[in-house]
């Protein structure tokens, strides 16, 4: 299994955002009691959000981001993926 950082920034789309995120949030919460994301959530400006997938691959990781409704949807803008070494502590399931 390999651990992956997300950012997603979102488009300038205030609208297509309140619309798409309770669909967002239903889809990373199944992936929650999965064990596939160990925390996810907004930045406190609501620019953008993080979230810590644990997945089996970087294929994996895509097909998720794909299903996604805030790519299905249009929202998100950009995403920054890192493949992270968690060294101390623990996120979620893990």
């Amino acid at each position: 299994m390999a651990w992956y950082t997300v950012e997603t920034t979102y488009v300038d789309d205030a609208a297509k955002l309140t619309d798409s995120r309770p669909r967002h949030r239903a889809y990373l919460q199944a992936l929650v009691e999965q064990g596939k994301v160990g925390a996810a959530g907004p930045w406190a400006d609501d620019s953008a959000g993080f979230a810590i997938y644990q997945v089996a691959d970087r294929a994996e990781l895509d097909r998720l981001l794909a299903e996604d409704p805030y790519t299905v949807d249009g929202v998100a803008a950009k995403r920054t993926i890192n493949e992270w070494k968690l060294v101390l502590g623990s996120v979620g399931a893990a």
